[in-house]
């Protein structure tokens, strides 16, 4: 028996958001084991943390269907469980690299290692070819594989329909925006097991990179992400490879395991 917080990330006051599983203890289970019990949860991701006395608490991140390098919400999900659940931390551990962490008032801030993005213009047709009528687009590493396509306007974001087929051909992930500074986003990412994600803070970190190949070296954006009803709000920084994500965190409930 195990217990599994279930938060909600980047939220819009205490509605929306994304809900994350966090399992504060990780001990006996493989590779497998986390698999099996992130794709019976659910969530876009769950998170399982490995914490020695004495060391710096360890994440393994999994969608329903696949470990991931790095993925922003469940990072800001985490760093909210430690901080008000628990003993409190200034910085953990993922596969890429160690996270800073601090709170703010009601948000709670996270600093992925500053590793490159490496980012390259892609054709609109590769963004027409998933269903997505792009007036300009990337490809992203972050390091998992982003299709990054920029649409004219708000009601072509939210009319957006892509071939789920195709965007898990093309890509990990296919994240679609309109606007710069005050950002309206989707993300959709079949191939990992998450057809539409509410909040998406490695996609944000991939707009940091195409913000950065546009000229634009340091920043700052508000990014409002979802379908009307269901909306997640993001804040983001960033200089050069220095990228701060930060966001609202709402507890939900407490689950007990049988794993």
């Amino acid at each position: 028996m195990r217990h599994c917080y279930v938060v909600r990330v980047f939220t819009v006051g205490t509605v929306g958001g994304n809900a994350l599983g966090v399992i504060p203890d990780s001990t006996g289970l493989d590779l497998g084991a986390m698999q099996r019990i992130a794709a019976d949860l659910g969530f876009s991701e769950t998170v399982f943390i490995d914490w020695p006395s004495g060391e710096m608490p360890t994440l393994r991140i999994f969608t329903p269907a696949a470990e991931m390098p790095f993925a922003g919400h469940p990072l800001v999900g985490t760093a909210w469980v430690l901080n008000q659940m628990g003993p409190g931390v200034d910085t953990m551990s993922i596969q890429i690299g160690e996270v800073g962490v601090r709170m703010e008032d009601e948000l709670v801030w996270v600093s992925p290692p500053p590793i490159d993005q490496p980012t390259r213009e892609a054709s609109v047709d590769e963004a027409a070819s998933c269903g997505v009528k792009a007036t300009r687009a990337w490809r992203v590493a972050v390091p998992s594989d982003y299709l990054v396509a920029e649409v004219a306007s708000e009601a072509d974001l939210v009319t957006t329909e892509p071939d789920l087929e195709a965007v898990s051909e093309a890509a990990d992930g296919l994240y679609v925006f309109h606007g710069h500074g005050l950002t309206r986003s989707r993300f959709f990412a079949p191939r990992l097991g998450v057809d539409e994600d509410p909040a998406t803070g490695s996609a944000a970190v991939a707009l940091c990179a195409v913000s950065r190949l546009l000229g634009r070296e340091s920043g700052a954006a508000q990014i409002v992400q979802g379908l009307p009803g269901a909306l997640s709000e993001i804040h983001l920084t960033w200089d050069g490879l220095a990228v701060e994500l930060g966001g609202r965190v709402v507890k939900d409930e407490v689950r007990s395991l049988d794993h």
